[in-house]
This record gives C-alpha cells, sequence and structure tokens, in this order.
C-alpha cells in the first residue's frame, strides 16, 4: 500500500475511528483479574494514540511532500551505485561531449496531486553513480507550433530535508500558479526539472560531492542536466540554466550556482543557510573540509580572491534569523559580475513552511525570467 496513496490515509482514518469508538463501548465490560482489566485498557489507549499520531503523520506528508515511499522512510531505498573521487569539476576526467546522448523514456507522474502535465523518468546517472526519479514539467508554449524551432531556459527545483521531488508541484504548485501566467505573457516560459535529492539514507548529502559515500552534486549538475538538454529543447549554455530551493534545496541551489557559473547562471534560495552545519543531518557539515568546501560564503571569496567572480545571480529570501542573514552575508561579498538580491520576508508571514515559499513563486520566476535566457 503506498504511503501517500488515498488508500492508506482511509485505512489510518479508519482504524483512528475505531480506536476511538472501542473504548466507550467496552471500556466498562472488560472482565478478568484487575491486571488483565488494566493491560486491555492500556493497550486501547496506546492504539488510540499510534492512530491518531498516524492520521497527523500522513496529513503532514502529504501537505508537504517529505517522504515519497515507504523506502524513503525507512531508509531501505539504495540510489547510490557507486561513488568515485571525481576531482574538483565532478566529471571524473570525462567529457560531456564524449558521452552519447542519454535518450530517456517518461511516463506521466504517478502521483495526481502534482497537477497535469508533469512526466517522470527514472535515472542513472553516468557520471555522479546516483540513480533516481526525474520529474519533468513543460510550459504551455512548448507544443505550440510557433515555438517548434525554440529551445527553453530551466529551472531545476529543489525541496528541503526531508524532501520529495514532487514538493514543487504537489506543496508549490508550482505547475498550477505558472501555467496561467506565462498562457498570458507575464512569466517567461521555463522547463521545470525536480529530481531526487534523498540519495542517501538518513542523511543529507548537502548536494555535495563525497567520494566513497555519494556524488550529490554532479547527479544534479551534470548528469540531470545533461539528461534534459538531450531529452528536451532545452539550452544547453549556462545562461539558460537556474536552480530555485527552499531550506536545504536554498543551501544547495545557491551553492551550486556559485560553484559552477559554467552550469548554471542563476538560483533562488528562500529560508537557506550557508554553512551547511545547520542542518543536523548534513554530511557535508559533520566534516570540517567538507563543511568549508560547501559553504556558499567560503566558495564566493575564493572566486574573488582568484580573481574570478562567477557571472552568477542570487536571489535570496528569509525572514531574520531563517534565510535573511545568509543573504546579506553573500550581498557584502558579491562584486561585479556576480549580484544578490536579497528580500525580507516579515516574521509573521508564516514561519518555515511551504505556505510561505508558496506565496513567492510568481515573484521569483519573474526574478529568474530577467536573468535567464534560452
Amino acid at each position: 500500500m503506498s504511503l501517500t496513496g488515498t488508500p492508506f490515509f482511509l485505512t489510518a482514518l479508519v482504524l483512528l475511528i475505531v480506536a476511538v469508538v472501542l473504548p466507550l463501548g467496552v471500556w466498562g465490560r472488560i472482565s478478568g483479574p484487575p491486571l488483565v482489566r488494566t493491560l486491555v485498557r492500556l493497550l486501547m489507549v496506546l492504539f488510540a494514540q499510534v492512530t491518531a499520531i498516524t492520521v497527523v503523520f500522513v496529513l503532514v506528508n502529504n501537505a508537504n511532500n517529505l517522504y515519497d515511499n515507504w523506502g524513503d522512510l525507512l531508509g531501505t531505498d539504495n540510489h547510490v551505485q557507486v561513488a568515485k573521487d571525481l576531482g574538483p569539476d565532478g566529471m571524473g576526467g570525462q567529457k560531456i561531449k564524449n558521452q552519447p546522448k542519454q535518450i530517456q523514456q517518461f511516463r506521466p507522474a504517478d502521483d495526481p496531486r502534482v497537477g497535469p502535465g508533469v512526466k517522470m523518468t527514472d535515472l542513472n546517472g553516468r557520471i555522479s553513480g546516483v540513480s533516481g526519479e526525474v520529474y519533468v514539467w513543460l510550459p504551455p508554449q512548448y507544443d505550440d507550433p510557433a515555438y517548434r524551432h525554440k529551445k527553453f531556459p530551466v529551472v531545476e527545483v529543489l525541496p528541503g530535508y526531508p524532501g520529495s521531488a514532487k514538493a514543487w508541484f504537489g506543496a508549490l504548485h508550482v505547475g498550477e500558479q505558472l501555467r496561467p501566467l506565462m498562457q498570458r505573457g507575464e512569466i517567461k516560459p521555463f522547463i521545470l526539472v525536480a529530481p531526487r535529492t534523498t540519495i542517501l539514507t538518513g542523511a543529507d548529502t548537502g548536494c555535495a560531492n563525497i567520494p566513497g559515500k555519494v556524488n550529490a552534486d554532479s547527479w544534479l549538475s551534470v548528469d540531470v542536466r545533461q539528461m534534459v538538454i538531450d531529452n528536451f529543447r532545452a539550452g544547453d549554455k549556462a545562461h539558460s540554466w537556474s536552480l530555485a530551493g527552499y531550506s536545504a534545496g536554498a543551501h544547495c541551489a545557491a551553492k551550486l550556482a556559485l560553484a559552477h557559473p559554467d552550469r548554471y547562471r542563476a538560483a533562488v534560495a528562500m529560508s537557506g543557510y550557508n554553512d551547511p552545519k545547520l542542518e543536523p543531518d548534513s554530511l557535508a557539515g559533520k566534516d570540517p573540509k567538507l563543511r568549508a568546501e560547501n559553504n556558499p560564503l567560503n566558495i564566493l571569496k575564493a572566486a574573488n580572491a582568484a580573481g574570478h567572480p562567477p557571472r552568477t545571480a542570487l536571489y535570496v529570501s528569509g525572514a531574520a534569523g531563517d534565510g535573511y542573514q545568509a543573504g546579506i552575508g553573500l550581498k557584502q561579498l558579491a562584486k561585479r559580475p556576480t549580484t544578490v538580491t536579497v528580500q525580507l520576508i516579515p516574521s509573521n508571514a508564516g514561519g518555515h513552511t511551504t505556505a510561505v515559499w508558496r506565496t513567492q513563486v510568481p515573484e521569483i520566476f519573474r526574478w529568474l525570467g530577467r536573468e535567464v535566457r534560452a
């Protein structure tokens, strides 16, 4: 039974009703020695508590797309085939131009809550050694005959941790929000790409390459990126590519864009952070060297010191103590052609929740439309 499916939710709801009604009907009728009566009543109370917690968990999980399936929840799925040392560029000495095209078979998304037009595929990353599902949403203009010879800019959308690749579509309703705005010409048409980011059991990869464990950076910035270029009319230059993320995904978006200005031109970071240690389960945050290497502040400092400030545009939003200071830190370091726009979110807007990030969708895509081109 699917973790996110209606049958599981209805089963949990029925069990909760039984757990509440049963004690009301039999509490005073339980017979036997006092110890037996006490144990039976205790079991009924525990059953009611477990079923209530289960229903609440299902509601929260379905609303925020935290866990896709039982494998994600229980940590039984393995998405890392191999984790070689791929070097500073994350390519392991290989060249994309020397790789044959990776043509994928796509199917409609397996969850109706993501909305219409979302398709998915299972990708085996040739460079990263990571495998996982990738969701793709095409703008309304994609199948318009007037655009048949045009390429489109792309945004990789990243969830928090824990988080499902479906979260931007299911919880933030990005496709439903953008489709009418793109049809009216208010927002530039983008291809949206949502790759799996929950790759290791009980750990946040921090979108980092960690030899012997995972090559999450190369999965997102090389394998997923090239697969989209191979299968769709997507621009293949840095100026056509960007990232957007919230929470842990915001950290990833800013880090990947600054680390790979040859692959991405812009990034949106909502309620994120610079220091990976701020995510307790971050593998990068637990190692001093990785912690320093994967901090966007340090990446920007190093690029400035080398005399090569990245041609990267960042849009950072957050409340005080929840992403805003991270944006200010990056803005203070930015040198042309790096630009950083910081947006303060009111502290009473709703906290660290998908509801807050959902309301920002139109504005961040208007900003991306000014920074990215096909």
